[in-house]
């Protein structure tokens, strides 16, 4: 017979650094001033301006749980119509379509210096796929070619902000 060691248990598992806990749609907005008529007078696609920011903010006080929201503006004009009489209005909208998709993210045993990149560039890569998609869709379903947001770079969207002076609210 021979005698076997049960090898040590952990009293419990690992818990790893970053943990989605959840993604969801906070607001969508989409708009479409001109309806119906901007459907049967724009003759071009629409030239689309995009706004992206990014947000975090801790849930709880002293808690390690951050809501990380990105906030994407696609406001699309229509560069076919013809210019105002004065020459100074814009091209009408055609649509403006927000929304602002956000993830609650727990965050363990990272370093004080690791928390704000990790909030701000790890966590929005992470959202960044599923906000894009809902943006396609809402334009796509609202009768125009869906918007196709093109890969963020979120570590020199960080590394601006930081430069221009902005405060992360972690």
């Amino acid at each position: 017979m021979s005698e076997t060691t049960p090898s040590p248990q952990p009293d419990a598992p690992a818990q790893p650094p970053l943990v989605v806990n959840i993604q969801y749609v906070k607001d969508l907005s989409f708009e479409v001033p001109g309806a119906p008529t901007i459907y049967t007078t724009l003759r071009a696609q629409p030239q689309v301006a995009i706004n992206l920011d990014v947000q975090a903010r801790r849930v709880t006080e002293g808690g390690n749980a951050y809501e990380v929201t990105l906030m994407i503006r696609a406001e699309a004009t229509d560069p076919a119509a013809p210019p105002a009489t004065n020459g100074q209005t814009p091209a009408p909208v055609v649509f403006i379509a927000e929304l602002t998709y956000a993830g609650v993210f727990t965050l363990t045993g990272l370093p004080d210096n690791a928390i704000e990149p990790v909030l701000l560039v790890e966590c929005p890569r992470i959202l960044f796929p599923f906000a894009r998609n809902i943006l396609a869709d809402v334009t796509r379903d609202g009768g125009f070619p869906p918007v196709l947001l093109q890969p963020i770079d979120f570590v020199q969207l960080w590394q601006s902000r930081r430069a221009a002076g902005a405060q992360p609210a972690a």
